[in-house]
């Protein structure tokens, strides 16, 4: 009865695709990936913010930091109600509205001069533009747009866009800084937000009432009772606070820690672009393998490879070989834990409620964000180093290795609801 339920839902949902000509399932890749990479790219380059800014402002590294880690943990508030509103009402205002706090950030960020304006500006606007634009919502929409044999490889190409998005902009970012200064450079990504608005129309999805009620009995308590009472979509959480911990970590102090070892910007700059560009690979690798093997082995397996990566770059001497060594590795394992995270989901739960229920799981991604963030600032104030931040996230890595491994991959036993 499940399956049948999901295949509904499937067809109601590739169907919608279908009501408007114009948009075929290569346009609704093609304009989605745009979104993802313009929403990710730019703000995977703020790290490069923190010492000029830290600078000019006179702060420790502490208030830059805890700015960036209010804004993951503002992204992932934020994402299981975006995700709940393009539910009930389509995607179109949600990523308008996640596109002008986006613009709106950038360009308050640019003239930020007190913690309090840095909080509101890189904090909580781009937090909150970031659920309403982050790959996260392209792949819910994809879920719910296109027909499921596009479904795995079209998650894989979303995630991807974005980690294109950042091999584009860190390099670029370093120019611009170098030519304008950094406040500039902050203007200019702001006006870029605003294409989000005209890319979203390509991604319009139909209002609940629009799925046809046989299709989509399930009201959103009943999807939250049902997810969070299965283990498996509840050890799939667990797992996702690794990767948020690990990127955000990584993505904001990277760049510090390579000039605390002696290096330049420049090393860092390209060390996040080869991050990037290999997870180009590694998305669209996972998003391919997530219809050919099971998908809680592709997760245990990306987890392990993150720590081991992790470990050889602290073990071994800092040099810009080995930092471009370690964008290659982790761009590989960087955000292709997407594809079979949010596969899972629409397996065990089907895509009615995709968006809601991959929101939550990237709640519990951007607390780990939060903390990855916040951590690497104040630690690295207390001790003069990053290493303990580097060890905790080594042990986090072993950790969602194991606990992905007992993870059920089937439709949910689910009774039939009967309409009042």
């Amino acid at each position: 009865m499940a399956s049948s339920n999901h295949s509904l839902i499937s067809e109601q949902s590739s169907s919608a695709a279908g009501a408007a000509s114009w948009r075929t399932p290569a346009l609704i890749i093609g304009f989605g990936c745009l979104i993802s990479l313009l929403s990710f790219g730019p703000r995977s380059t703020l790290g490069f913010f923190l010492t000029p800014m830290s600078t000019e402002n006179h702060w420790g590294r502490d208030i830059f930091a805890f700015a960036l880690a209010l804004q993951n943990l503002l992204w992932g508030v934020g994402q299981p109600l975006a995700g709940m509103i393009a539910d009930r009402f389509g995607t179109v205002r949600v990523f308008a509205a996640g596109g002008l706090m986006f613009a709106a950030g950038y360009a308050l960020m640019a003239r930020a001069t007190s913690a309090p304006a840095l909080d509101l500006s890189a904090g909580a606007l781009m937090g909150f533009g970031l659920s309403g634009t982050s790959f996260m919502m392209i792949v819910a929409a994809f879920g719910k747009l296109l027909p499921p044999q596009w479904r795995s490889i079209a998650f894989g190409f979303g995630t991807a866009a974005a980690s294109f998005g950042q091999f584009v902009f860190s390099p670029l970012a370093v120019l611009l800084m170098g030519q304008f200064g950094w406040q500039q450079t902050l203007t200019i990504f702001a006006v870029t937000m605003l294409a989000v608005l005209p890319l979203s129309t390509a991604l319009a999805t139909p209002k609940a009432e629009a799925s046809g009620k046989e299709a989509a009995p399930q009201s959103l308590r009943q999807a939250l009772s049902e997810a969070f009472a299965q283990r498996s979509y509840v050890l799939l959480v667990l797992g996702f606070f690794t990767c948020g911990f690990q990127l955000a970590f990584i993505t904001v102090h990277l760049p510090a820690y390579l000039i605390d070892r002696g290096l330049s910007a420049t090393v860092g700059g390209w060390t996040l672009a080869t991050i990037g560009l290999f997870n180009i690979v590694g998305s669209l690798t996972y998003g391919w393998l997530s219809d050919r093997m099971p998908k809680r082995y592709l997760l245990s397996f990306n987890y392990f490879i993150r720590a081991l990566a992790i470990l050889a770059f602290i073990t071994f001497p800092v040099t810009p070989l080995s930092s471009i060594a370690f964008g290659v590795v982790m761009g590989l394992v960087w955000l292709s834990v997407v594809p079979p995270t949010n596969g899972i989901i629409a397996v065990m739960f089907g895509t009615r409620w995709l968006g809601t229920l991959a929101g939550f799981a990237f709640l519990s991604h951007q607390i780990g964000g939060f903390l990855g963030v916040w951590l690497g600032g104040v630690l690295f104030d207390r001790f003069g180093s990053y290493d303990p931040v580097w060890w905790l996230a080594i042990l986090l890595g072993v950790f969602s290795a194991l606990v992905n491994m007992p993870i059920v991959e089937e439709p949910v036993a689910r009774r039939r609801v009967v309409p009042v």
